[in-house]
């Protein structure tokens, strides 16, 4: 059974699954979906749309599925698709998308920290920390294992790549290739984040290739075409550097520099 405290404002329509905990004043719209045993502290509002799955902790004074902060928006039906084992603190906002039938996604084991804010359309992947105020801007993508420190600020329609660490108080507005560390306002490449890799459990040859790629793209004196075509034709194909190059060969916006 679910346990919801009687302050609680909760609609009938709202699918709450066994096991789930509402605590005082908070409020669960219709059209919203809550899985097993995932808890919404006192002071939470879940807006029509979300989507939430198992074993997530919602801390007070949240708002999700809110409204995208977007002029364009008239309406339209969407959704805030969030996955299982995810902590969101307190005053966390994530919107849901702005487009019709589209989603706003969370993947899983995500920690979002008190006050930060997740925009219209963004897709978090797996595993990613999302420290104290940071703000993402509509449509941003980020891969698994993202951390992003307190304070940075992330352009709309960027993507950031898996294992990147962002060093707080920056500012990104091109996408970051998977394994670096940046940090800066303008952002630039401080070196692979080594320490976040040996956590991942990174082979060291793995390490050293990755480092070798980087080299190439940052420290060179290559342009991004040539030192991409160097580490095709030098490196080893493992399967992080076919992502780190297919990355950057789909990039719209540039990466960071």
């Amino acid at each position: 059974m679910s346990k919801i405290h009687p302050s609680a404002i909760v609609s009938p329509e709202a699918k709450i699954s066994p096991g789930v905990e509402v605590g005082a004043f908070s409020i669960i719209e219709n059209d919203v979906e809550i899985g097993e045993g995932t808890i919404v502290h006192n002071n939470v509002t879940i807006e029509a749309g979300a989507r939430i799955g198992k074993n997530n902790i919602i801390y007070p004074f949240s708002v999700l599925a809110a409204i995208p902060q977007d002029l364009k928006f008239r309406g339209q039906h969407s959704q805030l698709v969030i996955g299982d084992n995810n902590t969101i603190r307190e005053f966390v906002t994530i919107s849901r998308s702005t487009i019709e039938g589209n989603k706003t996604v969370v993947g899983n084991n995500c920690l979002f920290m008190a006050n930060s804010h997740t925009g219209h359309d963004c897709i978090i992947g797996n595993n990613c920390i999302v420290v104290n105020s940071v703000a993402l801007a509509g449509h941003v993508v980020l891969e698994d294992y993202v951390v992003l420190g307190g304070l940075v600020g992330v352009h709309q329609f960027v993507k950031i790549g898996k294992n990147v660490m962002v060093g707080a108080h920056s500012m990104v507005v091109k996408d970051i290739p998977p394994y670096g560390l940046f940090s800066g306002n303008p952002l630039h490449y401080e070196g692979l984040n080594i320490v976040g890799l040996k956590r991942r459990n990174f082979k060291p040859e793995t390490i050293e290739e990755l480092k070798k790629a980087y080299t190439l793209i940052y420290n060179s004196g290559l342009n991004v075409s040539q030192a991409l075509k160097k580490i095709k034709f030098d490196l080893p194909q493992t399967k992080e550097i076919k992502h780190l190059v297919g990355f950057i060969e789909s990039c719209e916006r540039g990466i960071s520099k």
